[in-house]
């Protein structure tokens, strides 16, 4: 275990794992096994868009491993969810079998209900398992991709409407930056946030998704109350310096993959290509 955060706005936790693919394998089936007795995803409520009791899981490969096992991997861990706690699984990125299925967001389309519908249709079918969600677990998603770096922005107001025009604006999809996915979400204490996901933070760094929400932000009026990292992030995408640009908050090396793994990635920087 490498890393993990949780909070209440958001209601989910992200655990950051590294390890061979036996290892991985074996303590990703345990993480099921707890989130299905445990959390009933009928009663969860939370800003952040889910669709399962483990919602994704995606396998990177660091050091050590191809990406095209990391796809290879990712197939045999649908297969044995889906046999083992009844949970349909969608593969999505590298390994998707559909080319509508290699995005996230199009698979959390709706939400949980949204999907459901979907799965009625026979281009929606899951990849493993029953073609309805578990009662309690829901459905989950399992691929393989490179590394993303899960970066949020905090704006100074409690304004929802904002956040979401800052958002469409800067993701890819509205025209904004390459590489960049985006939605906009509400926090408490007066605060909402443009919450990023960079796909590619050697074609859009950081400080670039950060100073076109700065920049969007100030052309209505509002600050940016800071800025926040989910899980851990390859040395080459930030430095001191960066964090004080985008007013990170706890920055340090404990934030750097590296830093857990004891070494250089396999390719830090490049492009992951399948």
């Amino acid at each position: 275990m490498l890393d993990w955060s949780s909070d209440p706005f958001h209601n989910r936790t992200v655990l950051t794992l590294a390890g061979d693919a036996p290892g991985v394998t074996a303590a990703l089936l345990a993480v099921y096994e707890v989130a299905a007795a445990t959390i009933d995803i009928r009663r969860h409520h939370g800003v952040h868009p889910r669709v399962g009791a483990v919602d994704v899981v995606p396998l990177v490969p660091l050091a050590g491993i191809s990406s095209g096992a990391c796809v290879a991997l990712a197939r045999a861990l649908g297969r044995l969810v889906a046999e083992r706690f009844g949970v349909p699984v969608f593969l999505y990125e590298d390994a998707a079998t559909r080319p509508e299925r290699r995005a996230l967001e199009n698979i959390r389309r709706g939400q949980l209900a949204g999907l459901t519908r979907r799965m009625n249709q026979p281009q929606w079918r899951p990849d493993f398992g029953p073609r309805t969600p578990h009662p309690a677990a829901g459905v989950s998603v399992i691929g393989a991709r490179s590394i993303l770096i899960a970066f949020n922005v905090n704006l100074a107001t409690d304004d929802l409407t904002v956040a979401r025009e800052i958002a469409r604006t800067v993701r890819a999809s509205g025209g904004g930056l390459p590489h960049v996915k985006a939605i906009g979400v509400q926090l408490g204490g007066g605060r909402v946030q443009v919450a990023m996901n960079l796909t590619n933070y050697c074609q859009t760094p950081l400080q670039r998704a950060f100073d076109a929400v700065r920049l969007e932000a100030a052309r209505r009026g509002v600050a940016v109350a800071g800025s926040e990292l989910v899980g851990l992030i390859p040395a080459d995408a930030l430095d001191a310096a960066g964090a004080h640009h985008l007013q990170l908050e706890d920055f340090g090396p404990e934030r750097l993959l590296e830093t857990h793994l004891g070494g250089p990635l396999a390719t830090p920087g490049a492009p992951w290509e399948s």
